[in-house]
């Protein structure tokens, strides 16, 4: 039912409320009770930040006692002897009445127009971003997310902080922290081959699955291994190593820096495609095989390139191939695995950005955009060359189909031979 109420129309000057009246002005309005605010009073606000953040607000207040609608028996009268003797007659009390609910509407109507707007997302980033590399510093994970987040600072316009997560599981710790990070781009990882191809199968739930919890941005880099000998061999080919791999009746030994690794998964993959026995000798890293190669403890193994340059530039030891289908930038003269014995053999160390699935697909493409740029800087070459590595800009989609295909390739082997994480 309508309440019919006396009120005062008043206002609080606002640029974009600037045509109604003045305040002050008496009339009648008829309105529903259920617009009546607790105190009796029908209200009408709205409350919008206008120029140089001023407030403004529109409001029918003061209210009298209402009405009964229709009135009672003389109450009409009533209301029209109190409407003669303030607006000298009945007519012009209800004409002022219709022209206080036409301001009302037009207030109503001002108010939807001019609500405030909604709120817009800030540009990303707008705040610094953290970098998760699930593993000690001073490691080739850890020299990858610092070649590219300096980088990334400057072209963001804030600061990529790196930090180091060595909660263990060979970095699977780190990555399941990460997996679990909001969506919303200020969290990243540093992927790579060991967390997301062989981790998720050398380790017992390592609570992520690389394809569903992670949103690709894009390749950092490629490092191939080294198929290393010691000089007394005399071998000049890997099919010549081959050859005599198989004469031999025991297992061949061949020294890896740890179970697990990749280049402790080289060797088993060597030995599937050629098809050959060998036994793996792991070591505490890969400084202490480079000292027993160099030794003569050990025939054969598999190391990196950072950790074998100095021993190779001294002729303590023989590289004999790398382990990439490409020759190395790092050494140009040196064949591949492929090349020179195994057709289509690459055991590569593949590292690069991710986020947490779900993170929305511009932030994305404005990270891959910018590391990109990175990778294309001539600092960065040469720093990813220092490490023996190969920069590798991609897509997000080249960057999933990679993760796919190595998880594939890895865990099938992984699988076959029932190797497991000690």
């Amino acid at each position: 039912m309508l309440q019919r109420v006396r009120v005062k129309l008043m206002h609080k000057p606002c640029s974009t409320v600037g045509v109604l009246p003045s305040p002050a002005e008496v009339g009648f309005i008829r309105l529903r009770p259920d617009i009546l605010t607790n105190s009796g009073i029908p209200e009408f606000v709205w409350g919008g930040v206008g120029g140089g953040g001023r407030k403004a607000a529109l409001r029918v207040s003061e209210r009298v006692t209402p009405l009964p609608n229709p009135p009672p028996q003389g109450g009409r009268e009533q209301a029209e002897a109190a409407a003669r003797a303030e607006y000298k007659s009945p007519e012009r009390a209800v004409a002022f009445g219709f022209r206080c609910c036409r301001v009302v509407l037009v207030a109503l109507a001002i108010c939807v127009a001019c609500g405030p707007a909604p709120t817009r997302a800030q540009p990303y980033p707008s705040r610094p971003i953290t970098l998760i590399v699930p593993l000690p510093p001073g490691g080739s994970n850890d020299i990858m997310a610092r070649a590219v987040a300096d980088k990334l600072s400057a072209s963001l316009g804030q600061q990529v902080v790196v930090e180091n997560r060595a909660a263990g599981g060979s970095g699977t710790v780190g990555t399941r922290q990460a997996a679990k990070s909001a969506a919303d781009g200020y969290t990243l990882l540093l992927g790579y081959t060991s967390t997301l191809a062989t981790g998720p199968s050398m380790h017992r739930d390592v609570g992520y699955d690389p394809r569903k919890d992670f949103a690709p941005i894009g390749l950092i880099a490629a490092a191939p291994s080294l198929l290393l000998l010691h000089p007394d061999l005399k071998i000049r080919s890997v099919s010549e190593l081959i050859a005599m791999m198989k004469r031999g009746d025991p297992p061949f030994q061949v020294g890896v820096p740890g179970i697990g690794t990749v280049n402790h998964l080289a060797s088993v993959l060597f030995a599937h495609q050629a098809g050959v026995k060998v036994q793996q000798i792991p070591y505490k890293g890969s400084n202490a095989l480079i000292t027993d190669l160099a030794g003569g403890h050990v025939k054969v193994g598999f190391n990196p390139i950072p950790v074998s340059r100095a021993a190779l530039e001294s002729r303590l030891i023989v590289a004999l191939a790398a382990t990439s289908l490409r020759r190395s930038t790092a050494l140009p003269d040196l064949p591949t695995v492929a090349e020179s014995g195994l057709p289509g053999f690459d055991a590569v160390l593949s590292y690069g950005l991710l986020a947490p699935a779900g993170t929305p697909r511009p932030i994305i493409d404005t990270l891959n955009k910018n590391l990109r740029a990175a990778l294309a800087t001539e600092e960065v070459k040469q720093r990813l060359l220092q490490e023996g590595a190969e920069p590798m800009p991609t897509t997000p989609e080249e960057h999933a189909a990679v993760i796919d295909r190595e998880e594939t390739k890895w865990s099938t082997l992984i699988h076959s031979v029932g190797l497991k994480a000690e």
